[in-house]
């Protein structure tokens, strides 16, 4: 890993002139697929240059939830009777079958140094049913290719990513690369299903304040890695350790989100304008690192030495970034029963940033930049309501395509500001049935969890703001114990089930860095706006100036001078 960092800032630094296509994302994690693109909302249309390691055919699609179903998709390459391209849709994992409508235009498409090169262009919102809509939310990304012209089974030369096409960030050029190594050392996976590993340390002094801005996984195992998260520690945690979490130690106290990864994720870089603070008068600071494996098998024998690298510079930012955690999670003495054979079963986690200001006193407003939505096995959709004086005004990140196998940082692109009063909603939704008992929120995998990491700028002194239903309520009567809920069979009874859970109290948490605990045991789930809908336009999208990315120089041109003149 350390050996790409380097070479992926200069690939980003060679790339910023070209204006036409100014963004770029490698697609896979061995920079074998590279895809660069640019798009004018004036125009109505998307770019792309799509370059692979191969002199064979290369395929490039979008697809509804990572796997080849429902996907649109474009193949071609230069065989020997020359250059050959084509729109295709994909109807399960089978052969693509080639659209009756082409949507997609060839540009170029040429080979160089073992590399093939194609740039092609369409529409972003289109009328053909069998395309995919180009929002301005992530979509997932998927793609393959084969060693000669013959289209045929791609075996492991195959990949997906989620991207934010229309909102991305543009990436920074730094050449210092010192970095702080969070990792365990080759320690013992044990032969159980779900296992966590927590390792309490302290890095390497820095007399000064320093920004991390690049956060890199360090994966030796990707197939029992699940996901990585590490936090920052309240000063009364004075001595490392290296074992099994929640135990009953001191670290379980360690619960300041500092940097974030999830299975199917990569590298994540902040913004150019904000950082996450290291060293200076947090020198003495120290931090959990905490692993959690997935070991369906329960092989025995197997070692790691999995962990996070965090780039870091001297070159102090604008803004100290924050990890809030919010959504629901699991509080000790209350049960959360999601009943088995339930095609859709919602849950809520809620935040009222009014508790928060009583830490915090003036509340900041914060700008949201980015999010990691987080559920298990059975999590199907995640939303994240914004509410203001009692309305929704906004959604702060959906995945109405849930993966549990692609969980990554998604820029939102645009800042998303949260004002003090303001409200947070997080709804997940669950499948379960393939279940026969019920699934409980825990921490094993098998469990369920629903929560989305807010990653915010400026950084105060709060670590979660979280809540669960108050299910001892007497409105919940018998339907909270465990043996009425695995009973439950009809899609109505479960629904009911549901609304309750929603209709009781929900209990709120906020905690800070020094692990304060503040309780609202009167909260409540608000309703939460459908998910707006693409409509359907022959005609070119018409849009402000200001929300468009220009595909030419002119165009830059006359958005600075917009700028200017605002």
């Amino acid at each position: 890993m350390r050996s790409l960092i380097p070479l992926l800032y200069l690939f980003f630094l060679a790339g910023a002139s070209d204006h036409t296509m100014p963004f770029m994302e490698y697609l896979d994690q061995n920079h074998l697929v590279c895809l660069k693109w640019g798009f004018d909302k004036l125009e109505g249309n998307i770019t792309f240059e799509l370059i692979v390691n191969t002199t064979g055919w290369v395929g490039f699609g979008f697809s509804p939830n990572g796997g080849m179903k429902g996907s649109d998709i474009i193949m071609g390459g230069l065989g020997p009777a020359g250059t050959y391209f084509a729109d295709y849709y994909a109807t399960g994992n089978s052969m693509p079958l080639v659209d009756n409508q082409q949507s997609y235009t060839l540009l170029s498409l040429n080979e160089s140094d073992g590399q093939t090169i194609v740039t092609f262009q369409r529409t972003i919102q289109s009328c053909d049913d069998q395309d995919v809509h180009i929002t301005a939310q992530p979509i997932k990304l998927i793609y393959a290719y084969g060693p000669t012209d013959d289209i045929s089974y791609h075996q492991a030369r195959r990949g997906t990513k989620e991207v934010n096409l229309l909102n991305y960030m543009t990436r920074t050029t730094l050449t210092n690369f010192s970095y702080l190594n969070a990792t365990v050392d080759n320690i013992t996976v044990p032969p159980s299903q779900t296992y966590y590993h927590c390792k309490v340390m302290k890095f390497p002094t820095l007399s000064t304040k320093h920004h991390i801005y690049l956060v890199a996984p360090v994966i030796e195992h990707h197939d029992i890695v699940h996901h990585m998260l590490l936090y920052r520690c309240p000063s009364f945690v004075t001595q490392p350790y290296d074992k099994p979490c929640y135990m009953g130690d001191i670290g379980d106290a360690c619960f300041t989100v500092v940097a974030a990864w999830g299975v199917g994720g990569a590298v994540f870089e902040l913004p150019e304008n904000a950082g996450i603070p290291v060293g200076g008068e947090d020198s003495d600071t120290f931090y959990r690192l905490e692993i959690h494996y997935n070991n369906p098998n329960m092989e025995t024998g197997r070692t790691d030495s999995s962990g996070l690298r965090l780039y870091y510079t001297a070159q102090l930012r604008q803004h100290d970034v924050g990890v809030m955690t919010t959504g629901l999670l699991l509080f000790n003495h209350l049960q959360y029963n999601i009943p088995p054979k339930a095609s859709q079963f919602h849950t809520y986690g809620v935040c009222n940033t009014s508790m928060i200001s009583q830490f915090v006193n003036p509340l900041p407003d914060l700008q949201v930049f980015a999010v990691l939505l987080h559920t298990h096995l059975a999590g199907r959709k995640v939303r994240v309501g914004h509410y203001r004086n009692g309305t929704q005004i906004d959604f702060l990140s959906l995945d109405e395509n849930y993966d549990f196998e692609i969980q990554q940082i998604i820029n939102l692109g645009n800042i998303k500001t949260i004002k003090q009063g303001d409200e947070i909603a997080v709804e997940c939704t669950y499948n379960t049935t393939n279940r026969t008992k019920v699934t409980k929120m825990g921490l094993a995998t098998t469990d369920e969890m629903c929560l989305a990491f807010l990653l915010y700028y400026p950084a105060i002194k709060i670590s979660s703001c979280i809540s669960h239903p108050n299910t001892m309520h007497p409105l919940m009567n018998t339907n909270s114990r465990t043996s009425v809920v695995t009973t439950m069979s009809d899609q109505d009874e479960i629904a009911e089930y549901e609304s309750l859970l929603k209709a009781v109290p929900q209990i709120q948490m906020a905690s800070d860095d020094k692990n304060h605990f503040l309780f609202y045991e009167t909260g409540f789930v608000r309703e939460m706006m459908k998910t707006p809908t693409v409509t359907c336009q022959n005609n070119k999208a018409s849009s402000r100036l200001g929300t468009s990315w220009i595909v030419n120089p002119a165009g830059i041109i006359l958005l600075l001078l917009w700028i200017a003149i605002m």
